[in-house]
């Protein structure tokens, strides 16, 4: 039996982070960048696009599933946005429209044996900063290492975000499981806990899931500064992220991108 085309996945956008510190997410300070209003977050968009892979394979996609998403154009608040996935050697290569535009791409795969985690002894655990310096060149230096004390992921965090996201696949209700998105927003975490951003912006992540979360696991991370370079004007950093479930368990593997500099803040 083949697995029939997914129909297209419609969603109305919802900015989560509206009040959040970052105020690439407020309408007033997006406006002065250019933008039309507030950003919704790219981990928003990432799960949106994450119901594709969840909807063809399921928890598995959860527990050993690969994904790659890659933003353009901002998603806004309120606008319809439709996810569609092209099957495509063995993967699915997604697409998020809103607009009328492309906003962001993306592929998922999931592979037939289960990744081995990275070594957690390869990951040096530090604790999170308990004073935050600016963000620049030196406070996110190539190979410093970066940690995000431990949070839980509670039954009402997790059922809001389930409500802000529309999201109607049952198996996090169902099983308990924790949401995509919750798991790659532990890498803007490690970023923004460590030090104080002006506004920024996630522009990509590559994602190997290792495990699921479940609802009530506390997660933590332990990141390496990978990158830190300026292009066409924008100052970016890279980060290679391992995200934790109560210390110890490996859930995810991520390579993920921000400018943290825009290079409307470098010209001011």
């Amino acid at each position: 039996m083949t697995d029939q085309p997914l129909a297209p996945y419609r969603v109305r956008a919802f900015n989560t982070a509206h009040d959040s510190e970052n105020k690439i997410h407020d309408d007033a300070t997006a406006r002065r960048f250019g933008f039309s209003g507030g950003l919704v977050p790219g981990v928003d968009v990432y799960g949106y696009m994450s119901h594709l892979p969840v909807e063809r394979w399921g928890s598995a996609w959860l527990e050993r599933g690969t994904a790659e998403c890659r933003f353009f154009k901002p998603v806004y608040d309120g606008d319809d946005t439709t996810l569609t996935a092209v099957e495509s050697n063995g993967g699915l290569d997604l697409t998020v429209e809103s607009r009328g535009i492309v906003c962001a791409s993306g592929r998922a795969e999931l592979p037939g044996v289960a990744p081995t985690p990275p070594a957690l002894a390869g990951y040096r655990g530090v604790p999170q900063r308990p004073a935050r310096p600016p963000a620049d060149e030196a406070s996110l230096a190539v190979d410093a290492w970066l940690g995000l004390d431990p949070y839980p992921v509670t039954p009402e965090m997790a059922a809001r975000y389930l409500a802000d996201a529309q999201e109607s696949a049952p198996i996090y209700r169902e099983a308990g499981l924790v949401h995509p998105r919750d798991i790659l927003r532990a890498c803007n975490f490690v970023l923004s806990r460590n030090v104080v951003f002006g506004p920024w912006i996630h522009t990509g992540s590559r994602i190997r899931n290792l495990a699921a979360a479940r609802v009530g696991d506390r997660l933590s991370a332990r990141a390496r500064v990978t990158g830190n370079y300026e292009r066409k004007g924008h100052s970016f950093v890279e980060i290679d992220a391992l995200v934790l479930a109560n210390g110890t368990l490996p859930v995810a593997h991520v390579a993920h991108t921000a400018i943290y500099r825009p290079r409307q803040l470098a010209a001011a």
